[in-house]
């Protein structure tokens, strides 16, 4: 077991990173966290939109999300998460419609009867599958069009594939599919009536803050605009950081908690095999826009968009969130996934702003005026569940002595959420503090996918 009073490093302060050092740190190490912007949080960061202050990417909690809701407890905000019921809508063919309720889909009109009921059937199909890992070995097209007929697959599923995967969705398996549905159904797989969405009022930006202020009273430290140039093995079997334009700092052990490839390029002395898995995953990326406006839409939470429109949905997140949060304002957000070398990255805000906002009139014609218009760009957001991708994940503990690597590329057929980001730190930790010390053995190295036997698979 990795004895207490360890020096700890962590590479990376989103939530997963934080969790991490707060669990290390419960276990009597001393933690410094790295991160390379100016605040943590990573994509669950928040920012300020005109004069108003939440999450910089959309964001919501289940009330099946039992991983996050137990750190939320541990802060103290659980109990003041606010919890709503939620309406989704579905904009095709030119026409909004309430996709809401299985009767909705029943009597959604851009589909046929018999579509409508293999639809159902799919999703449902989806839900109620336990062999995830058979799933992982068919292509999400084939395996979509044979539950749902080519009618349904081509007029509802395929532009949905295309608007998260890009055409990426070639590769993707049936397992895609399956996470999501697995999500949708949480809470009844967990003894609930019903699944509710809910928010800590003050969104991130609260659950961010609050979070330091206990990591601090743990004794974390947290390296804030700290870049690391590289992490390397010394000989004495300890692990070093190399910051831009500082000193090197020493560590017992090291957890690198950045994408694969940028760890790819960061740790040096990773065995060749380890290098190919890291720099093997492929990623989505994604351009979302935050804009404020002085009226509310249609109080739809989701948005689903079947026709070709340059934003990949419509998140109104003021259907959820009480508007008294905003200022009296409707807080949307306009999502395009992309690859990782799509030009829109590149493009200035009002150039984005030309194409996003004719997108929103076009679905919500009344849409009001805009207050403010503000663009995140993340080149890679979600890596992409290819075809027997569990198979190919890199391994957490490596051949370096005392350096250990885990990222979203570790979450194996999961939907990208902040639940699932908790529980795959939560794993990790338990794991890593029963490691022995480095100097005193080399460190158990794991399989590709070893440690996605049980949790979210």
């Amino acid at each position: 077991m990795s004895e207490p009073g360890q020096r700890w490093a962590v590479v990376g302060g989103g939530m997963l990173g934080l969790t991490l050092a707060h669990r290390l740190a419960q276990h009597g190490h001393s933690v410094t966290v790295f991160e390379a912007a100016e605040q943590v949080g990573g994509l669950a960061s928040a920012w300020t939109v005109g004069d108003v202050t939440w999450d910089r990417h959309y964001h919501v909690t289940l009330l099946s999300d039992a991983h996050l809701r137990a750190i939320l407890d541990e802060l103290g905000l659980d109990a003041e998460v606010e919890w709503v019921k939620t309406r989704t809508g579905l904009f095709a063919d030119g026409a909004l419609w309430s996709v809401s309720s299985s009767i909705d889909f029943a009597r959604l009109p851009v589909l046929g009867v018999a579509d409508r009921a293999r639809l159902a059937a799919t999703i449902l199909r989806a839900s109620r599958t336990g062999n995830w890992r058979r799933l992982e070995q068919i292509p999400v097209a084939d395996w979509l069009q044979r539950w749902s007929g080519r009618r349904a697959y081509d007029r509802f599923w395929l532009p949905l594939l295309r608007a998260k995967l890009g055409e990426a969705y070639r590769e993707t398996s049936a397992a895609f599919i399956w996470a999501t549905a697995q999500r949708l159904y949480a809470a009844r797989r967990s003894g609930l009536k019903e699944e509710m969405f809910g928010y800590v009022p003050g969104g991130y930006a609260r659950v961010l803050a609050r979070f330091v202020e206990v990591l601090e009273h743990e004794g974390v430290e947290l390296e804030l605009g700290s870049r690391v140039r590289e992490v390397a093995a010394t000989p004495d079997g300890g692990v070093t950081i190399e910051l831009l334009d500082r000193d090197t700092a020493r560590f017992d052990q090291v957890v690198v908690t950045v994408n694969p490839g940028l760890a790819a390029r960061m740790c040096s002395g990773l065995a060749p095999r380890e290098r190919a898995l890291l720099e093997g995953v492929r990623y989505q990326g994604i351009v979302c826009a935050s804009v404020l406006l002085d009226r509310p839409l249609a109080g739809y939470y989701l948005t689903y968009i079947t026709d070709d429109t340059p934003i990949t949905g419509i998140v109104e997140m003021s259907a959820m969130v009480d508007r008294r949060h905003f200022g009296g304002k409707t807080l949307v957000y306009l999502p395009r996934y992309v690859a990782p070398d799509d030009p829109l990255l590149t493009r200035s805000d009002d150039e984005i702003a030309a194409t996003f906002l004719p997108a929103l009139r076009t679905v919500y014609p009344e849409s009001g005026d805009v207050q403010a218009f503000k663009v995140s760009r993340v080149r890679e957001v979600f890596p992409v569940p290819t075809i027997g991708y569990s198979t190919r994940v890199p391994p957490t503990s490596t051949t370096v002595p005392g350096l250990h690597l885990v990222s979203s590329a570790n979450i194996v057929n999961g939907t990208l959420n902040v639940n699932e980001t908790v529980e795959l730190a939560e794993r990790t930790a338990r794991r890593l503090v029963t490691l022995p010390a480095p100097n005193r053995g080399v460190p158990e190295a794991c399989s590709a996918g070893s440690m996605h036997a049980s949790g979210d698979a």
